[in-house]
């Protein structure tokens, strides 16, 4: 599951909301072990992922870095060329 969790820090444009979310929820469930809580856990679960996210944002609002920011089409292009080395399929 953590697998999905990217990096967010030192990109341009910085990390939205949305991806800060994800990564959140991604964190959560796999600390929890589930990947969609009961209704006895829902009002739990959601909660986490809302602190976890408020606490990603300010960590990645207080990081200081001397290096340029990195383009996000550039690393998914690397990506892509990693995964169609490490699995063998096309980067199309």
């Amino acid at each position: 599951m953590c697998r999905n969790i990217k990096t967010l820090f030192n990109f341009d444009p910085p990390a939205t909301e949305e991806e800060i979310h994800s990564a959140s929820l991604q964190f959560v469930r796999k600390l929890s072990g589930f990947n969609k809580p009961s209704q006895a856990n829902e009002e739990a679960f959601h909660r986490a992922v809302e602190e976890v996210a408020a606490a990603a944002r300010t960590l990645l609002d207080s990081l200081v870095t001397n290096a340029e920011s990195r383009n996000r089409e550039v690393e998914i292009e690397r990506a892509r060329a990693r995964n169609a080395q490490r699995f063998g399929t096309s980067t199309e």
